[in-house]
């Protein structure tokens, strides 16, 4: 198959002339790859063993040839854009949220497990021998005294209630009034 021009013409650069002596494409390929690796191997070996040895400075010199050579000027100003936007952005941190408010119901239990620690229903004072066991007790009367029940005064329950009662504002009975109206009729 023949040369095109554009082949020709970067042949004669290497110093091949293809149009005076007609060789084979074959031959051009190995005499290119035999002149290509005269001309690169000393800078390839020497630049191959210091990747090798260290790799950072190799990318270092790599990066430092190509802004040398101007390979990087075309990606300062995207560069530079987006240093702009992650500055605006770090400026323009948004409001951390605030933090969850506990319930009633949670302080209450809280409340109820120190004075239950603080008291020796569960064990001397300072420990709980069973904390299960506490904390159903701790979690059953706080339930209570939310929907407004009734809860005994004595023992654990006492204590327990006697911590938490004050989380719990007292409720008004609710008035129950029935839907259906009755109708007395005396007989005269």
């Amino acid at each position: 198959m023949a040369f095109s021009n554009l082949e020709k013409a970067l042949l004669l650069k290497l110093g091949i002339d293809v149009a005076r002596n007609p060789v084979s494409r074959a031959a051009v390929k190995t005499a290119v790859t035999m002149v290509g690796r005269q001309a690169v191997a000393p800078t390839a070996a020497a630049g191959l063993g210091l990747a090798r040895r260290n790799p950072y400075a190799a990318t270092g010199l790599g990066l430092l040839a190509a802004q040398q050579a101007g390979l990087l000027e075309p990606l300062e100003q995207p560069f530079e854009q987006a240093v702009m936007a992650v500055d605006e952005a770090v400026v323009q941190a948004p409001a951390r949220r605030r933090k969850k408010q506990r319930t009633a119901f949670n302080r209450a239990v809280s409340e109820g497990m120190k004075a239950v620690k603080k008291s020796t229903s569960y064990g001397k004072k300072g420990t709980i021998n069973n904390a299960r066991k506490a904390f159903t007790q701790v979690t059953k009367v706080a339930s209570k005294l939310n929907k407004g029940q009734k809860v005994s005064p004595k023992g654990p329950t006492g204590v327990i209630k006697r911590a938490i009662s004050k989380l719990f504002p007292k409720k008004k009975p609710v008035r129950r009034t029935t839907k259906s109206k009755i109708n007395i009729t005396v007989n005269k």
